[in-house]
């Protein structure tokens, strides 16, 4: 997770996400890893992708419904179907427990996630706005 905001956010601190990991994640969250293979002395590489789900409440209908907390892929390792193979895993997941969607929050500057998404079948059905205050 902090590796996705710290692209999106360079110089920013994001010490709170360990709030928010501590907050949502659960037996009924699932996390996916994808690792590259393991080396010649067996040592275990770091991860190159990741898909975190949850559930949330359709805010329209009331439905529970499967939402992505996060999907990360790592740079070096984008555009080669990892992220796309993780959502169709996320999909198969949501199908199992009976959901009729999924949901997700995209940063409106990660246009490539957002292509994915749209290429995937997702529309944009809200919009989330803030405005900074003066303290």
């Amino acid at each position: 997770m902090q590796r996705t905001y710290c692209e999106l956010f360079p110089g920013e601190g994001f010490d709170h996400l360990a709030y928010t990991v501590e907050q949502y994640f659960s037996g009924d969250t699932p996390l996916w890893w994808v690792r590259s293979h393991a080396d010649a002395n067996l040592r275990i590489p770091d991860p190159v992708a990741c898909l975190w789900m949850g559930s949330a409440v359709d805010q329209v209908r009331g439905d529970r419904h499967a939402h992505i907390f996060l999907l990360y892929v790592s740079p070096e390792h984008r555009r080669r179907g990892i992220g796309t193979a993780l959502m169709r895993q996320a999909e198969d997941w949501a199908r199992l427990r009976g959901d009729r969607q999924m949901g997700l929050h995209v940063f409106c500057q990660n246009q490539p996630a957002q292509r994915l998404y749209e290429s995937l079948g997702f529309v944009p059905q809200s919009i989330w706005m803030v405005k900074l205050l003066d303290r």
